[in-house]
């Protein structure tokens, strides 16, 4: 599969950035023009030499062989129906980012050139944002998960494949409907908690001294996620409001079982949960 000479990508964050600078050292694209409607991003990211060139959307999708898709998720389920209008009757390939996906498919699943897009998500990412946060490496070894191929080109997808496995990402593919209520439990409630956590502590620890004194290595871990973008994730959370509903409702039962233990002092059932928790260590090492 041969490499690309010039590739858009729209949305200059974390993800975009970080991206183009990998497809950028890797050789893949001799040319990344970037896109955002923010113009502080565009600098930094010219400045930085994250992009090449900084084009208006229509600019860069006429002159661009694959196009990706990097902004919140609300933005991509409002550009994709108009950029695959844009490339029809080419050969050009569109992808996207978005940590949902069957809402996203769903608004293009009657367009004429649907083929030309391929549903992907990267389960990689920190929780800064913006073009400084760019970072090299950001997605080696982590997956990509791949959308509804079965409605894409296979020309298209094998370009995909490609554009990822040179990010050294490894590729697997899922349903949309099942992406979305897995990602609510490993992605979206690990986000929600966190940000509760945070809450919680700044209403209930008045003095920021203890919080910074008393903060260990665990509380770091567990809230390091609340730092995220507002306007990234609240897209998120609404486009997959029906499993993130859920498996909030679950993980809630889960903290309500502690409480009883704690208000009964049964430290028996206490040791029993917690040693239930500890199974995960069988999952994720």
């Amino acid at each position: 599969m041969k490499n690309a000479e010039t590739i858009c990508i729209i949305g200059l964050g974390l993800i975009g950035g970080s991206m183009a600078l990998d497809l950028k050292r890797t050789g893949f694209a001799r040319k990344i023009i970037g896109v955002d409607v923010n113009s502080d991003h565009l600098a930094t990211a010219l400045q930085q030499g994250i992009i090449d060139e900084a084009l208006s959307l229509e600019e860069a999708v006429e002159t661009s062989e694959i196009i990706v898709l990097c902004p919140p998720v609300d933005v991509i389920k409002r550009l994709l129906p108009g950029i695959l209008d844009l490339i029809q009757g080419s050969d050009k390939v569109v992808t996207d980012t978005g940590s949902t996906k069957a809402e996203i498919i769903s608004c293009v699943h009657n367009h004429p050139n649907r083929k030309a897009y391929v549903a992907a998500h990267p389960m990689a990412g920190i929780e800064k944002s913006g073009p400084e946060a760019a970072i090299s490496g950001l997605f080696d070894n982590h997956y990509l998960i791949i959308c509804g191929k079965e409605d894409s080109d296979a020309e298209a997808v094998a370009r995909i494949n490609h554009l990822f496995q040179m990010l050294n990402m490894r590729i697997t593919h899922m349903d949309p409907a099942a992406h979305d209520a897995s990602a609510a439990y490993v992605s979206h409630l690990s986000h929600l908690a966190s940000f509760a956590l945070s809450l919680c502590v700044q209403e209930n620890e008045k003095d920021q001294g203890n919080i910074c004194r008393l903060a260990g290595g665990g509380f770091t871990s567990a809230v390091r996620l609340a730092k995220s973008s507002a306007e990234m994730w609240t897209p998120i959370f609404k486009q997959n409001n029906q499993h993130i509903l859920a498996v909030l409702q679950s993980y809630i039962n889960k903290l309500e079982l502690f409480k009883d233990h704690l208000v009964e002092m049964d430290s028996h059932k206490m040791i029993a949960l917690i040693r239930e928790s500890n199974k995960i260590e069988t999952v994720i090492k």
